[in-house]
């Protein structure tokens, strides 16, 4: 069960893609609802990472300075690339 409400809304839509959406068997609200909720997961975390853009510029600051704390322990390609 969707704990979710729903709105009712108007769409502008490519009508042969819509004509083919419709002779396909597709649901047109449940395709565009997917589309927008991946628009949105992705628009956020565009927002998050533009956000913490200064944090990752200090740690990566901070590791170039002091190498990774558990550069000892890694293990792996990218392992190598942490030693000091």
């Amino acid at each position: 069960m969707n704990s979710f409400s729903r709105r009712k809304t108007s769409l502008t839509l490519d009508a042969t893609l819509l004509d083919d959406a419709k002779a396909l068997g597709l649901n047109v609200s449940a395709v565009a609802d997917d589309a927008l909720r991946s628009a949105v997961a992705a628009a956020r975390h565009d927002a998050w990472l533009h956000e913490n853009e200064a944090a990752f510029a200090a740690q990566r600051a901070w590791h170039e300075t002091h190498g990774h704390p558990l550069a000892d322990i890694m293990a792996g390609p990218g392992a190598a690339t942490w030693k000091r």
